[in-house]
């Protein structure tokens, strides 16, 4: 066993012991305590004050979306490995019986179930993109959204979940509109991290394509610094964790959906992502178990 990985179950064992978290028996699925739901809250809560600096509209998305989205945003052939179909039973009362059967003796269930019209929610901007179709008002639109996302990445890792909660904003509006209002958000976002005592790092990245193609991609989107992180150290500075995102889409979207500016033209889009449980972890694992203890400047950050 890897000494990193180690340290990932020894930690976790330890918010399981201090009951700040609750195991399922399932590696990336846990329950939340009362402590860590304020956390999050006050997580919440931080995002809130620099996102209504700029006017952001609040918008809300279910933990679902449906199969035909992520058809149409070609997430099955970047991310299948991540992806959380969702699939149900549909049969009759001599099918029930089988799958009952199945059931019992512990066996393979899915061959009795159908896919449904749904798939769990990747990431929390998805379902936000339809919604945009047409023209934007002048000046272009910008969003606040949370939502529980899924992807299927079992780790021993408590910082990385397969069901996660992810804060976005997302802005819409000409080139320059949106690169403006990322590049601000690189600075805020490294600022507000670090007021929170934390060691934080920007650099570039990419996303996690599949395949011999998904190995161009990432190259690309690198090289034209599409997508930044900002990496906080959780286990030790060669193993930096990624807890705030910052990705340009530039006119893929529009084109998908047909988002225009007011003038007819496509519009660009970007988004920003905060890893609320991510962050939880970075604040627990820095700061240590109990809330109270934290700095002065931390705990007024937060307003806890």
């Amino acid at each position: 066993m890897s000494d990193l990985n180690t340290q990932h179950l020894a930690f976790k064992q330890q918010l399981f012991d201090h009951k700040l978290l609750f195991g399922s028996g399932v590696n990336g699925i846990v329950g939340r305590s009362s402590k860590i739901v304020e956390l999050v809250a006050a997580l919440h809560g931080m995002v809130d004050k620099e996102s209504v600096k700029d006017g952001a509209q609040k918008v809300a998305f279910p933990p679902v979306v449906p199969r035909e989205l992520l058809r149409t945003v070609g997430y099955m052939n970047n991310f299948p490995q991540l992806s959380g179909s969702i699939h149900s039973f549909s049969g009759d009362d001599r099918q029930h019986l089988a799958l009952q059967e199945t059931v019992k003796n512990g066996e393979d269930w899915s061959p009795h179930l159908s896919q449904t019209d749904v798939t769990l929610t990747p990431a929390s901007c998805y379902p936000l993109y339809p919604t945009l179709a047409g023209n934007l008002p002048e000046g272009g639109a910008l969003f606040d959204l949370n939502c529980y996302c899924f992807r299927h990445e079992p780790s021993n890792d408590p910082a990385r979940l397969m069901s996660f909660e992810i804060r976005e904003n997302v802005r819409a509006g000409s080139p320059e509109e949106v690169q403006k209002w990322r590049h601000s958000w690189l600075d805020r976002g490294h600022n507000l991290l670090e007021s929170l005592g934390l060691s934080v790092v920007l650099d570039t990245a990419s996303d996690p394509f599949f395949g011999r193609g998904g190995r161009m991609m990432k190259a690309s989107q690198k090289e034209l610094e599409l997508k930044f992180e900002l990496l906080v150290d959780i286990w030790g500075k060669d193993n930096p964790t990624a807890c705030a995102s910052f990705n340009y889409h530039q006119d893929h979207f529009s084109h998908l959906f047909g988002i225009h500016l007011a003038d007819g033209a496509d519009a660009h889009t970007a988004c920003l992502g905060f890893g609320i449980d991510r962050l939880v972890i970075a604040l627990l694992k820095t700061h240590g178990f109990d809330m109270n203890a934290w700095p002065a400047s931390v705990r007024e950050k937060l307003a806890l």
